[in-house]
């Protein structure tokens, strides 16, 4: 088996991964990228789900890549369409030809000998092999390959068929047919109404409620723009009305928790029009964004449940019985279809096994770089989005500052960086933190925070865009420095870079230039 020579290896060919090597090829057009993705297609989440009604969760001018504008009608989109806008945006900037499919990395061994890394692979179940300068996991955090399974009993007992969002039957026909959908998240409020068209009826079986909000599906606002400014500059401004807008009411909802139930409440009684069923069916025990906010384009799971299409049943689930599900009051919702939309796992960093100098490493003894470098794993950086925003501001920030990272390597001539935790650096949570059940359950795998910048990642637009941008990438960095003269790296492709024996000089500097050259004044 013979390795492949590579600058920067990006695992994910999903709206991160594409959004990462445009960046880096931006600014590093120099260095050598490829694309791993595991799957037969890029899109990752976007090509993966197929369930009735699947569409963006959240506006299209706020997950939209800000370098390639939307120029669509709709700012609540459908699955398709955001994927078809994916694929072209890879297409025009070339990113496309960087990917090479149906290639599954299991595992990345940091050899501090070489100051590289080394990833095994299979590619249609064939070994193969690189050896990379930088590795960026661009593989969100959910299990694509295992949903979670609360493990309801007597499933084998059911007469109907058993469907899970993340596995969608390509053939299942539910006209006519009484579907229950278990869950109250994003997943359900979108297959419910989506389902509700065409069903007999739809019942959403869910433990706890959740809050729900209408949204329109359409911006009134980058419409109007849309008559005298060009799309480019459209884009901008409904991107920064609209990061700014989501900011604002994440905000309200923690600072302010009981008006702003109050107001819930009140728009979820106006869609319904009954008081009865939002008291009982959509007022959470907890505060508004302690966990995700759902929401209803057009307010349609509120319109089908208003018509009589669907209905929500609060309870717990006691076992499934052949006729459908039975309840722990002894209620049995009678169904001929059972959607068990319960929710994701976590798998960080798509679950490739990471060691450094043979030694495994176990991420939740890792510290969080801006939310993007790992402490304790060299020139390794993973990209995540926000859970309370649209996850491509997130996704943006993190590729513009690698971006930015990769070129002081360049410009200083360091062969790696590596986060250093400070002493002081106090108490530490997980750097995902919100008490949703999927985050809750991987809380301790996950690498911690902590509460002040860089270290922290407070899922707030302002402070994590600034600290990060502002960042002087020295503070809390220790870089590398190469021996007097390296192999060189960038100008030429990277296969005909050597590998074994350029080992590193021992010296190290932390909070300096890692060269005799001046600071990099892009840094």
């Amino acid at each position: 088996m013979t390795d492949t020579h590579v600058d920067v290896l990006i695992v994910g060919a999903g709206i991160s991964g594409i959004d990462v090597a445009y960046r880096i090829r931006e600014q590093c057009p120099e260095l050598t990228v490829t694309i791993a993705e595991a799957r037969d297609r890029l899109g990752g989440t976007w090509d993966l789900f197929r369930y009735p009604g699947v569409r963006s969760d959240s506006d299209i001018y706020t997950l939209a890549f800000p370098f390639r504008p939307w120029t669509g009608e709709r700012s609540i989109v459908e699955g398709g369409d955001l994927l078809a806008y994916v694929r072209e945006t890879a297409r025009s900037t070339g990113v496309d030809q960087l990917i090479e499919y149906g290639t599954r990395v299991e595992a990345a061994d940091w050899s501090s000998a070489d100051a590289r890394w080394r990833i095994r692979a299979r590619r249609d179940g064939e070994p193969v092999g690189y050896v990379a300068r930088f590795v960026v996991f661009c593989t969100g955090y959910y299990d694509y390959d295992k949903p979670h399974d609360p493990g309801f009993p007597g499933v084998e007992d059911f007469a109907g068929q058993l469907a899970h969002p993340q596995f969608w039957p390509a053939d299942l026909d539910h006209t006519g047919k009484r579907v229950v959908v278990i869950g109250s998240g994003a997943t359900a409020v979108t297959v419910v109404p989506a389902m509700a068209a065409g069903a007999a009826h739809v019942t959403m079986l869910q433990r706890t409620p959740t809050y729900v909000l209408a949204q329109p599906s359409t911006d009134a606002i980058a419409r109007l723009l849309g008559r005298g400014l060009s799309p480019a500059a459209v884009h901008r401004i409904a991107r920064a009305k609209n990061t700014t807008a989501q900011w604002a009411l994440y905000q309200a909802c923690r600072r302010f928790p009981n008006r702003m139930r109050a107001l819930l409440r009140k728009g979820a009684i106006s869609a319904v029009g009954s008081a009865e069923v939002v008291d009982r069916d959509f007022t959470p025990p907890y505060d508004p964004w302690e966990q995700r906010l759902c929401i209803a384009p057009d307010g349609d799971l509120f319109r089908s449940i208003r018509s009589g299409d669907a209905s929500v049943v609060t309870g717990h689930v006691d076992r499934f019985v052949p006729a459908g599900i039975r309840l722990t009051d002894g209620t049995v919702l009678e169904a001929d279809i059972v959607v068990t939309a319960t929710g994701l796992r976590i798998k960080l960093l798509g679950g490739v096994a990471i060691t450094v100098d043979g030694v495994a490493k176990d991420l939740s003894e890792s510290c969080a770089y801006h939310g993007t470098l790992l402490s304790g794993l060299p020139n390794l950086a993973v990209c995540i989005g926000y859970i309370n925003l649209s996850w491509t501001v997130r996704a943006d920030v993190t590729a513009r500052f690698l971006a930015r990272l990769l070129r002081k390597l360049l410009d200083t001539g360091a062969e790696s960086v590596v986060p250093e935790v400070p002493a002081d650096l106090g108490p530490t949570g997980p750097f995902m933190d919100m008490p949703s059940g999927y985050l809750a359950r991987a809380a301790g795998l996950m690498p911690r925070a902590g509460r002040r910048y860089p270290w922290a990642f407070r899922q707030n637009v302002l402070l994590d865009t600034w600290s990060t941008n502002r960042s002087r990438l020295e503070e809390g960095l220790r870089w590398r420095r190469a021996r007097p003269s390296p192999a060189p790296v960038s100008g030429q492709p990277a296969s005909d870079q050597p590998v074994s024996g350029q080992s590193a000089s021992d010296q190290a500097v932390s909070g300096q230039p890692v060269s005799d050259q001046a600071g990099d004044p892009r840094s």
